[in-house]
């Protein structure tokens, strides 16, 4: 099985002076020239990286000279040397062609002049970049991040989606401001490892697929009550598959299996999957490295699995469904009970997740991020300004977010109701209007949400005449699309 792994690598981003090209040296030669004595390593912060205008004020403040004519002599003595000795870094005209066979754009981004930049762009062939980016055309060059920033703007790219390939410090530090992975190639002087940024000696066997296993890859999770399996919706396992597939849900954490349910979605869909008692499972589309929990888990309970993204990649993704009685929202709306009231009858569902809470606790891997999903069967503090619903909050003081209140912080304009798409009446014949909320969540622990949304497809037709609904349930689903953290 092939996982369909979203990589979402938009673009790379090449420094030229000692990445793409050993101009580095040259600088370094033209830098010495100039200033009538070798460089030392003290000298490299002023010198790597920099452009010429900087170098030349700092020669300026050691030699007295001014600065227009340090500047015009190291230029001059730069570009000669480049039209003269110019030699590509080892791997880098490979890397370039096998972008552009995979169909990636790149750009060129430089602290050097617009001057020097063309000479380099002739060297290696200009068509091989889509935009190139020079100290000429952005009011700060690195290692502010203007110059990336100006790149993914020409090219039309998320940063957080595109690799800077960086030979110094300075690079690196403008590449990581703007929001890029960042693959450093140390030409002069060393530069450490650093959370999203990868170290290599050298630019020689580096491959495409290397630079997409750098960007952090997306990751959509479903949550989904399946409602007894589905028995009470015609044909209702191809319905599934279909919600499924239409949704591009990479994980599935599903309630309300009727024992079968996963195995045979996962078996139609040819995914990855764990069944844990008569009513709980996963879905996934990569492989499942880790089950957690108990096996034989009753109706209401947890299990959780780890997911293997890609090696050194992983997430562990837990289902839980909590006691659907009794009911807070009934209690609240039919009943009139006051919330301290509601609060003491959430005793059950408090239990079974600070049960949930702790079995991740001790399952958990250091810088394993964490999804819990799930049927929680009661309503959220965030969306009750005067019930403080423990549930909710009892995973937040453990750390973990609601998704979909991160992409929709106000519960009046983006109610987000779960239960029920099927019963817009209460079921008992009374004709009252059935209390609609949000009690189905994706709540996460070190992750970054870029999406998140209720999920139903079609206008089903209101209990009791469903049989013939498109929507193959009685809750809509809950669907977060993540950004996972760079290595």
């Amino acid at each position: 099985m092939t996982p369909h792994t979203r990589l979402p690598l938009q673009a790379v981003l090449f420094d030229m002076d000692g990445t793409l090209v050993d101009t580095e040296r040259l600088w370094w030669e033209a830098v010495e020239q100039v200033a009538g004595r070798p460089l030392t390593e003290a000298d490299q912060p002023d010198v790597l990286g920099r452009p010429v205008e900087y170098t030349a004020v700092w020669l300026s403040a050691a030699t007295g000279r001014p600065e227009a004519d340090l500047a015009a002599e190291l230029h001059r003595e730069f570009t000669e040397r480049v039209r003269t000795q110019i030699v590509p870094r080892p791997g880098a005209l490979d890397l370039l062609a096998e972008l552009a066979a995979c169909g990636v754009p790149t750009a060129l981004v430089t602290a050097s002049p617009r001057a020097v930049a063309d000479v380099v762009l002739d060297a290696l062939g200009a068509g091989r970049f889509a935009a190139s980016v020079t100290a000429d055309d952005t009011a700060r060059t690195k290692p502010a991040p203007d110059p990336y920033l100006a790149a993914c703007r020409a090219l039309g790219v998320d940063p957080a989606a595109c690799v800077a390939v960086e030979d110094t410090e300075t690079g690196v530090a403008s590449a990581e401001a703007a929001g890029c992975a960042v693959l450093a190639v140390p030409s002069l002087a060393p530069i450490g490892a650093a959370p999203g940024r990868t170290v290599r000696e050298s630019l020689a066997g580096v491959t495409a697929e290397d630079l997409r296993q750098l960007v952090a890859p997306e990751l959509r999770v479903l949550s989904w009550n399946l409602w007894l399996g589905g028995s009470p919706i015609d044909d209702h396992r191809t319905k599934q598959l279909k919600v499924i597939l239409d949704s591009g849900a990479d994980v599935v954490g599903l309630q309300e299996t009727g024992g079968t349910a996963a195995q045979e979605l996962a078996e139609a869909l040819g995914w990855y999957h764990h069944r844990a008692g008569e009513n709980l499972g996963v879905l996934s589309r990569h492989p499942i490295t880790a089950r957690f929990g108990d096996p034989d888990v009753g109706f209401y309970g947890a299990a959780g699995v780890r997911i293997s993204m890609a090696p050194g990649r992983e997430v562990d993704l837990w289902t839980a469904h909590l006691h659907y009685t009794p009911y807070g929202p009934y209690e609240a709306v039919f009943d009139g009970l006051p919330a301290a009231v509601l609060i003491a009858h959430e005793e059950l569902r408090l239990t079974q997740m600070r049960d949930a809470l702790q079995r991740i606790e001790e399952s958990s891997g250091e810088g394993v991020p964490v999804v819990l999903v799930g049927d929680f069967n009661c309503p959220s503090h965030l969306d009750w300004p005067g019930v403080e619903w423990p549930v909710t909050r009892a995973a937040e003081r453990a750390g973990f977010a609601d998704s979909y209140r991160e992409a929709h912080p106000d519960p009046v304009a983006e109610p987000g109701h779960t239960w029920s798409p099927i019963h817009p009446v209460h079921e008992d014949g009374s004709g009252r209007p059935e209390p609609q909320d949000r009690i189905d969540y994706v709540l996460h622990r070190g992750l970054t949400v870029l999406d998140s949304r209720t999920l139903v497809t079609g206008t089903p037709c209101p209990w009791p005449d469903v049989a013939g609904n498109d929507w193959p349930s009685d809750h809509a689903a809950v669907l977060t699309t993540f950004r996972m953290p760079q290595r």
